[in-house]
């Protein structure tokens, strides 16, 4: 393969990474804590569209709880966008033999 090749083919790569990305970015994944009391929908982005708190769990006696079932909600979801960005990624770059950690 030569030079201008490998470079068309960089070119096309970075093309489909770049929908890829934006493809992820419009995924919305939902994550809850405390069997549904709070719930959390974050997209590929990374960014928190909205936490949702049942009445039930608010408890002015007890806010370390409510806190805690926020955090637990956020970082969950958080992971699952994560892993829903990497999914689309390692389709992309899977087929051209990259495994660079932390790429993604």
């Amino acid at each position: 393969m030569n030079i201008q090749q490998m470079m068309k083919q960089a070119q096309k790569m970075q093309k489909k990474m770049e929908e890829a990305q934006e493809e992820a970015a419009k995924e919305v994944v939902e994550a809850t804590a405390g069997g549904g009391m709070v719930t959390v929908k974050v997209n590929g982005k990374q960014e928190i569209l909205s936490i949702n708190i049942e009445k039930d769990v608010v408890d002015p006696e007890d806010v370390d709880m409510l806190q805690d079932l926020v955090l637990a909600a956020v970082n969950e979801g958080l992971k699952k966008s994560q892993e829903v960005v990497q999914e689309k990624m390692a389709a992309i770059s899977g087929g051209m033999g990259l495994n660079i950690p932390g790429l993604f």
